[in-house]
């Protein structure tokens, strides 16, 4: 799994020019899903997101969390996170998982991620021609791929 995290003051996604979810202060989380990613990846991401303390405290530091601030998170799929760009100009994504893989996979990290914070977590359409809008605030932009643990 590769998650791009983005701290922001403001997000929303919409879909056919209607607002299906928005959050104020929290993370939008650009979600890709690969074929050799498990249940267990599932449970390190969503609490490496869940802890992440990139919020900052009364000094101006990067020392607070989600849950410190009262932050919600939008959680988009993306599968172009798994794009190859080594041969031609056209991307391959034939490593992003295929939607009976993804889709699963997909909705039990909700889960997971929604177990892990006090917040709210929303979330885009599976597959759905989505529009992302964010007010990145920092700019402020994490990128966690769980085959990179170490």
């Amino acid at each position: 799994m590769r998650a791009v995290i983005q701290k922001v003051s403001h997000a929303s996604v919409t879909i056919d020019g209607k607002i299906k979810s928005e959050i104020q202060k929290g993370f939008l989380v650009l979600l890709g899903i690969e074929d050799v990613d498990t249940e267990e990846d599932v449970k390190w991401l969503s609490g490496k997101i869940a802890r992440m303390r990139i919020f900052e405290d009364e000094n101006g530091l990067m020392n607070l969390s989600l849950d410190d601030v009262q932050g919600d998170i939008l959680l988009v799929s993306q599968f172009t996170l798994f794009a190859s760009t080594k041969k031609g100009n056209r991307p391959s994504f034939i490593r992003a998982s295929r939607p009976e893989k993804a889709i699963p996979m997909y909705e039990s990290f909700i889960q997971q991620l929604q177990s892990e914070i006090k917040g709210t977590v929303l979330t885009g359409e599976f597959g759905a021609d989505m529009k992302v809008e964010l007010l990145n605030d920092g700019p402020t932009t994490i990128i966690i791929d769980t085959q990179n643990k170490e």
